[in-house]
């Protein structure tokens, strides 16, 4: 029996701001007829400010793990607690643009698949390249390096040739926004923690695909600030280059 129709998990690392903009918006847009719980998984050190903030949304639960567990760990943290029907697992930096979660309750209701992903834009409105085929060395090669060597290779692995008018299925959506059913992300036993982050979203939805349907839903937008922050940050891409590595031996390089 389950107590709520959806469960949020967002997991912090010095994400206040972004996550206080977050709820303001989940409030603004999100149906009140749609029961929740929200769970903030704080990696950081932010328990004074979250403090207040539970105070405002008493559907909000707020977890202090002591230390930086990473991105799948921190939403597995949840994993025992979740007695809802539905789950999402979202990014601090997205903003809903309308009521997504029930649009997305919906289209998986209607459909039969285990979990959808919205159309993802960034703040001005361009389509992110948030779909992609399950990744080999060789798209990944091409994508990060020899984009302008290679664009067809790239453009085929990034789904740029489907309808994003229609839904259709996809092999690997990015884990900013995901709506799963509850049950499915539990028998997965959700991320792999192996995976620090990044590749755990791969990881997740390449698994989802082999027991129900990923899809890609073009009802309803999500808009997300992707930061890159591997393009930019040694250290984040040393980490970004582990999880290739981690991902490509458990599925194989090619």
């Amino acid at each position: 029996m389950t107590s709520v129709k959806l469960s949020v998990s967002i997991v912090s690392y010095h994400n206040f701001n972004d996550i206080k903009r977050l709820l303001e918006s989940i409030k603004r847009n999100t149906s009140s007829e749609l029961s929740m719980k929200i769970y903030v998984i704080d990696n950081a050190n932010e328990q004074d400010q979250f403090r207040e903030l539970v105070k405002q949304y008493p559907e909000l639960n707020y977890i202090h793990t002591g230390k930086n567990l990473g991105f799948g760990k921190g939403h597995n943290y949840v994993l025992s607690n979740l007695d809802s029907e539905y789950h999402a697992i979202v990014n601090p930096d997205v903003l809903l643009k309308d009521d997504v979660f029930s649009i997305l309750i919906d289209f998986i209701e209607k459909t039969g698949c285990g979990m959808a992903v919205p159309k993802l834009v960034t703040p001005d409105g361009e389509r992110l390249a948030a779909y992609r085929k399950d990744p080999n060395l060789l798209d990944m090669l091409c994508r990060i390096w020899f984009r302008s060597v290679f664009p067809e290779k790239v453009a085929v692995h990034e789904l740029s040739h489907e309808d994003y008018s229609k839904p259709f299925k996809v092999p690997f959506a990015q884990g900013s926004f995901l709506v799963c059913k509850t049950d499915l992300f539990k028998q997965l036993n959700g991320f792999d923690e192996s995976y620090f982050m990044y590749l755990e979203d791969a990881d997740l939805c390449r698994r989802m695909n082999q027991i129900s349907d990923v899809m890609y839903c073009p009802y309803t937008t999500v808009e997300h600030r992707w930061e890159k922050g591997s393009h930019k940050n040694f250290h984040l891409f040393r980490i970004h280059i582990q999880s290739w590595i981690k991902y490509f031996k458990k599925w194989g390089w090619l």
